[in-house]
């Protein structure tokens, strides 16, 4: 298994950097520089990684993006000591890593800074810390079939007393689960949907035993205490965030998915040829007394996030702990024998391979236009093209006087112009969107405007006198969220921008 992880982690470093930023990786950069306790859309937790990263060195992606790289190794890590907690021995911890480390999914998220990936990381360890407190407080006994007889688990007892110290045991665990909920929640606050659903399948299906102790009531209190200036922030701040999950339900993000498209998704995530493995373990969930509430979490969070128009990833940090319940048994199934091995592990370096073409940046980006990554990975044309676009932008600046402002319409150009401006003196941009609407408006006495990704119609709202300056294009003629945005010079605005601001704010 740590081989596995460290061939894992050595992919995603060498092919970090062969694209450029994501636009969210922009907008993490210029959220870390007004770090708050809150912003509309996310918690603070992950511009504060990038604002860490970038007070190291500015300028490079590599480290941006080491603690997605370290975040989506310690999913595979999770993955085969959560199979470990199974009953599974050295074959069934490598096979439920391997599977996990070759999953879409996981090598989409693990090379670039979101929240989407810490969030992946926090609910392995929960998923894993809650499986130890299950095996040590559960009053259940395991069915026949519950813990398999592998011929690696003969140190099984060994395993057991090796990572149950002395203080971390038993009920206790819940203290460390608190911890690490609560800093999950000030990274992505869709955790307390995952949280929410495992807790009332524990409640439902038990083992209640669980809860008969006084660290249960002191793990809440500690999440909540972590989690408490977000929410402070939050509620000062009139709960954007709820305005934004709306937005998100209604379709407003570049990933947001059809009903259809969420249940379609799902056989995709992993990839197509581990859906046996995920379904078997979900079954074989399903069955074990002990751990039945995490199949019944999966459900419960299927029918929710599908009713309310979730994104088709938001499922996605179930589906580890489903690969490995279904590895330990079939790691038995495997036994000794070679040719069964061989085969299953050609399916796994063929899931690998499919995800690596597909989700990392492998293929030249002049080849990009005629593969099908663009179709299958809306994410990857995000990372082509920022520098050239805010060339272009400077261009213009550059036959402008010098009181000029830049407004942009998203967060991504805007962050790309506070990355990529400074050598066409390029002034710090405002955006109606998101966080941006909270840092502010221009000033009253900018003479001129240029305006980026916003058509005539919607700029007339503010100004009274527009010209067009051009378009965006990346020079390769691949179709991202940029190219060909308008560009406009705009003068005249129709009053002062404490009076038009409130009308640039969007939220999605």
């Amino acid at each position: 298994m740590p081989i596995v992880a460290a061939i894992f982690a050595v992919v995603l470093a060498v092919c970090t950097t062969r694209y450029g930023y994501h636009r969210d990786e922009l907008y993490f950069l210029a959220a870390g520089r007004h770090l708050d306790w809150g912003y509309p859309d996310q918690p603070p937790l992950t511009p504060l990684l990038a604002k860490l990263m970038s007070a190291i060195d500015p300028d490079s992606l590599f480290l941006l993006r080491l603690p997605a790289l370290v975040a989506a190794t310690v999913v595979v890590v999770c993955a085969g000591l959560m199979a470990r907690e199974f009953g599974g021995g050295r074959a069934a911890q490598a096979l439920a890593a391997a599977t996990v480390a070759s999953a879409a999914m996981v090598m989409g998220m693990g090379h670039m800074l979101s929240t989407a990936v810490v969030e992946l990381a926090v609910w392995s360890v929960v998923s894993l810390l809650v499986l130890t407190l299950v095996r040590q407080m559960g009053a259940v006994d395991p069915p026949s079939e519950a813990v398999d007889a592998a011929p690696a688990d003969a140190a099984s007892g060994e395993r057991q007393a090796s990572h149950e110290t002395a203080w971390l045991s038993g009920p206790r665990w819940w203290v460390l689960i608190g911890v690490v909920v609560g800093v999950g929640l000030q990274n992505k606050l869709l955790l307390i949907f995952l949280v929410l659903a495992l807790l009332i399948g524990l409640l439902l299906l038990g083992p209640r035993k669980l809860f008969a102790t006084k660290y249960f009531p002191i793990a809440v209190g500690t999440a909540a205490l972590i989690w408490a200036p977000n929410l402070v922030w939050q509620a000062r701040n009139g709960w954007p965030q709820w305005e934004m999950s709306q937005e998100i339900a209604g379709g407003s993000s570049g990933t947001s998915d059809s009903p259809i498209m969420f249940v379609l998704l799902q056989f995709g995530l992993m990839g197509a040829v581990l859906v046996p493995l995920w379904a078997f373990g979900l079954w074989r969930l399903a069955r074990d007394l002990r751990y039945r509430a995490f199949a019944a979490a999966y459900v419960l969070l299927f029918v929710v996030f599908l009713v309310t128009g979730g994104k088709a990833y938001y499922l996605g940090a179930m589906y580890p702990i489903l690969l490995a319940a279904g590895s330990v048994p079939l790691a038995t199934w495997l036994g000794q024998r070679r040719i069964r091995w061989a085969a299953v592990s050609f399916v796994v370096a063929v899931n690998a391979v499919v995800g690596a073409l597909l989700f990392l940046p492998i293929l030249p980006v002049s080849t990009m236009k005629d593969s099908p990554v663009l179709a299958v990975n809306y994410d990857a044309g995000e990372t082509i093209g920022w520098p050239d676009f805010v060339r272009q932008i400077g261009d213009v600046r550059a036959r402008l006087g010098a009181n000029v402002a830049v407004l942009t319409a998203n967060y991504g150009e805007a962050g790309a112009i506070e990355r990529f401006g400074a050598p066409f003196d390029l002034p710090k941009p405002q955006s109606g969107h998101n966080a941006y609407w909270w840092w502010g408006p221009p000033s009253d006495t900018v003479t001129e405007y240029l305006t980026v990704g916003m058509d005539r119609d919607y700029l007339a709202r503010f100004f009274t006198d527009i010209q067009p300056a051009g378009h965006l294009d990346n020079g390769l003629d691949l179709d991202n969220d940029e190219q060909g945005e308008p560009l406009f010079v705009c003068r005249n605005p129709r009053g002062p921008w404490s009076e038009l601001w409130p009308q640039a704010k969007h939220l999605g």
